[in-house]
């Protein structure tokens, strides 16, 4: 019970001052830059790699797998999923935060690495909606903004598995807290192929950069 009390006391970042942002203390800080490093890259890619040179990821599983506009609620469910354990965790708990950022950012350089040599693109999305309702109008908003280039990786799947692995190895969570994040990250993992944002084959090879990624963790943890 005292470290469930303990788990819920706001780490203090008063002190907190650009000129002590390295201090032992503040320096899990300095991962968050691993995400501007990602955004970064990914609108680099975007922009100086032609569709004509993306190779086309395309599955015989992506045509049995049906168009549901409806998956998009589990989809952008994965937002809050990923920055809302990012949040709580560098509120709450520094050692688990610099745990799910180190996993994400080995994701990250891993899909960086493979879009710059193996760019890719998926044709799979519907070229117009059977009928127009709340899931269509969100998935039209997201089409737009995301284009359907650099998809091999799924990073939506790969960070998913940061953030359940993450939850899995944290001992305050309840067990059912721990497989309630497991499904969590295997419907938002089968929402991304409903909803045509990504082929069957992107999840698939999202798996094995999971792994490497949790392995690395494990290992830089264990060097500690």
């Amino acid at each position: 019970m005292k470290e469930r009390k303990e788990r819920r006391t706001l780490v203090d970042y008063r002190g907190l001052r650009l000129t002590n942002l390295t201090d032992p203390k503040y320096s899990h800080l300095l991962l968050i830059l691993g995400w501007v490093f990602y955004f970064s890259m990914y609108f680099i890619t975007e922009n100086l790699i032609p569709v004509e040179k993306c190779h086309v990821i395309h599955s015989k599983l992506d045509d049995i797998i049906p168009f549901r506009e409806e998956f998009v609620l589990i989809y952008v469910f994965w937002y809050l999923y990923v920055f809302g354990t990012l949040l709580f965790y560098l509120l709450f708990d520094k050692e688990c935060f610099r745990r799910v950022q180190r996993f994400i950012i080995t994701c990250q350089i891993i899909g960086v690495v493979t879009i710059i040599l193996f760019p890719s693109v998926q044709n799979l999305r519907p070229e117009s909606f059977a009928h127009e309702n709340f899931f269509t109008w969100i998935l039209d908003i997201i089409y737009n903004f995301d284009t359907p280039t650099g998809v091999f990786p799924s990073m939506h799947v790969a960070f998913s598995m940061a953030v359940a692995y993450t939850w899995c190895r944290d001992r305050y969570a309840s067990l059912g807290f721990k497989i309630f994040t497991v499904i969590a990250a295997v419907a938002i993992a089968a929402s991304t192929t409903f909803v045509k944002q990504h082929s069957a084959l992107d999840v698939i090879a999202a798996v094995p950069v999971g792994l490497v990624s949790a392995l690395v963790v494990r290992l830089l943890e264990r060097r500690k």
